[in-house]
């Protein structure tokens, strides 16, 4: 049997964007006994976390919830929609937008990468003119990830949402949120979204396993016309199903229990806490980084993530090499730079289910571990962050949402 928990004296500090921390009463609800998904216990079950996910996208409409990872969520999206040969306009802000293109691709579609640096978002004037330059109409989508995990850039979606509107273009507008969800303040029926994406294994602090589609009375109008070929992902079946709480196949029931959990924890603190505990250590991890002498990649402060922040190596130093140093000699993971950020960035993530203390014992594991790898680095960021925190307390906490 694979030793999966061989770690040495203390916890392990997960610190990768995603799959996060799972909460203990997370992991204990996951726990229970499996139930009849048939049966009333289990419909009782489905109501109430159909009912209060909407909460966190922050809609009125239906939100699908599939047994799949973030990439069948993306692939829902886009099947439920679009036709063969629809053409589809894609931004490049980092390797997450960069495989979503080429899962459309897959499917039959025609896409349209507007370039990107991997340090800023998406450009929402540069949709704003692709979008009235096309009198057609053929584009019949505009896809973005509103927080891209591999760069810690976060787009500005009623940005792009207005872009669309000045263009007076019909496409619909689909963004990916899967690891913003429940970290950043996001507002799918506010922002004028047609199908928002998400995954349980980040800012909903369960293990991978589930996604979610939210989809607007526009995206459900056109999947009555859409025909790319779909079975497992198809809406229809799923909200006629929901209705009563249940789902036309097996679904994850022990996850379910899982989503049950979280939910409560995250309403109980407060949508709006949740979201400014994310703002306040993403900006303590900011001033870390800063005094250690360190550039951040994301270029644009107003673009800075709240769920992860990545860090650019010095010249001649191989961020996956200190990774490692930072794994044997702290026993804590960092995320990993993806494609042409491979050996060029570490990431932090600091979300989920994470607070001050958290965020100290992070910081001073990439610090010590700047020392012990001979990255060049002023010492003094752990002390910023420090600083930072005991400065910007957390607001008094607000009552609990209920659906």
């Amino acid at each position: 049997m694979t030793p999966l928990n061989s770690h040495p004296a203390g916890r392990h500090f997960l610190q990768i964007p995603g799959p996060t921390n799972v909460p203990d009463r997370v992991l204990r609800a996951i726990d229970h006994p499996t139930i009849d998904h048939r049966g009333p216990e289990f419909g009782k079950l489905g109501l109430d976390v159909l009912a209060r996910i909407k909460l966190v996208f922050q809609t009125r409409q239906p939100v699908i919830v599939y047994t799949a990872s973030g990439t069948g969520a993306w692939e829902a999206a886009l099947v439920n929609t679009l036709s063969p040969g629809d053409r589809v306009l894609m931004a490049e802000t980092g390797h997450f937008a960069a495989l979503w293109k080429r899962l459309a691709e897959r499917l039959g579609l025609v896409t349209e990468f507007l370039p990107g640096d991997w340090r800023h978002g998406a450009d929402p004037e540069a949709i704003h003119a692709r979008l009235a330059d096309d009198a057609a109409h053929a584009i019949k989508a505009v896809c973005v990830v509103h927080n891209e995990t591999s760069t810690g850039v976060t787009s500005d979606i009623p940005a792009v949402r207005r872009a669309i509107d000045r263009a007076a273009h019909p496409a619909l507008l689909l963004v990916d949120t899967i690891s913003s969800l429940g970290s950043i303040d996001y507002r799918h029926d506010d922002w004028g979204v047609d199908v928002t994406v998400a995954g349980s294994q980040k800012g909903l602090m369960l293990p991978p396993g589930l996604s979610f589609n939210a989809v607007s009375e526009k995206a459900r109008a056109a999947a009555r016309t859409a025909r790319l070929p779909r079975s497992y992902w198809a809406w229809d079946e799923i909200i006629e199903a929901n209705a009563k709480g249940y789902w036309p196949y097996t679904p994850g029931t022990n996850l379910l229990y899982g989503l049950q959990a979280a939910l409560d924890q995250l309403l109980e603190e407060g949508l709006p806490n949740v979201f400014a505990r994310h703002d306040r250590h993403a900006e303590a991890t900011r001033r870390a980084v800063r005094a250690w002498g360190l550039e951040i990649l994301c270029a644009n402060p107003a673009e800075y993530s709240s769920a992860l922040t990545a860090v650019l190596m010095p010249p001649g130093h191989d961020a996956d090499a200190f990774r490692r140093v930072v794994l044997q000699h702290f026993d804590m993971s960092l995320g990993t730079g993806l494609s042409k950020l491979a050996g060029k960035v570490f990431r932090i993530g600091h979300l989920g289910d994470f607070n001050d203390l958290t965020l100290m014992g992070t910081l001073a594991g990439v610090e010590m571990g700047l020392a012990v790898a001979g990255v060049p680095h002023r010492p003094g960021g752990v002390q910023a962050a420090l600083d930072y925190l005991a400065r910007e307390r957390l607001p008094a906490a607000a009552a609990p949402v209920t659906a």
